[in-house]
């Protein structure tokens, strides 16, 4: 009998760590979860320490992306992305060496990975992996997004980016301050996250701020920082902890 495939599961977000450890123990012939992590930097340690069979990968994460981890690695396990990526960019996952689930996983998707995997003989590895991030990094598009509609009393409102202090998270929407407005916008901060050009940071799991506002940073308890921006309400804003790292290499840049 085959033994389980040994797995590390790489995400930002714990909730989703944790819901995806629970379905893969639905599948304990195929799967074991050998350990989880938060970040790419933890995810590199713990993969070269480990060497898992597999790794799911979540792609966007605060930072550095789940390409930017695999781009570290000597040796590249099989990878089976957790994505947020149209049909059409999926494509280019459909390969014998990886596979993609669309966030939120589905148990009855995920059996169709399981399939997927007993039709390998061997695992195949680094060259493969590489073929298809370079696929994928030709379907990505440059973020060139100036501008963010929003609707306000039956009006379409184009907010400029550039006048934008920072985003922040309000149930499933996600509230733009500009000035001494504040607008609503009906996307998630996760989904703007993957849209906003280079000079946008999310400092926590709430938080996106325009780093071009910036006006000084603090360092706070708990390995967190308070960070107060130059806009008309000179706004301060905390940092999250997991966030630290992507704060320490915007800092030291």
């Amino acid at each position: 009998m085959k033994t389980p495939y040994t797995t590390i599961i790489v995400d930002d977000e714990a909730p989703a760590r944790l819901g995806l450890e629970n379905l893969l123990k639905a599948f304990p012939e195929t799967f074991q979860v050998i350990d989880t992590a938060e970040n790419v930097t933890t995810a590199k340690e713990k993969i070269e320490h480990l060497k898992p069979d597999i790794i799911f990968l979540d792609i966007e994460m605060p930072g550095q992306t789940g390409f930017d981890l695999l781009a570290q690695l000597q040796i590249i396990p099989m990878v089976v992305f957790c994505t947020a990526y149209d049909e059409y960019a999926l494509k280019a996952f459909e390969t014998n060496s990886v596979d993609y689930l669309v966030k939120p996983v589905k148990e009855s998707r995920l059996k169709k990975t399981v399939e997927k995997l007993k039709t390998f003989n061997e695992p195949v590895y680094s060259q493969d992996i590489l073929s298809v991030l370079r696929e994928i990094s030709a379907l990505k598009q440059d973020k060139k997004m100036t501008s963010i509609t929003v609707k306000k009393n039956n009006k379409l409102i184009f907010v400029k980016l550039d006048e934008v202090a920072y985003f922040e998270a309000s149930d499933n929407y996600t509230t733009i301050h500009c000035g001494t407005q504040k607008h609503l916008s009906s996307e998630t901060i996760s989904a703007l996250e993957q849209k906003l050009p280079d000079n946008f940071l999310r400092i926590h799991r709430g938080i996106i701020i325009n780093k071009d506002f910036v006006k000084d940073i603090q360092k706070y308890f708990n390995s967190r920082y308070t960070i107060t921006l130059n806009n008309s309400k000179q706004s301060s804003v905390t940092s999250g902890r997991s966030y630290n790292a992507v704060i320490k290499d915007w800092i030291d840049a």
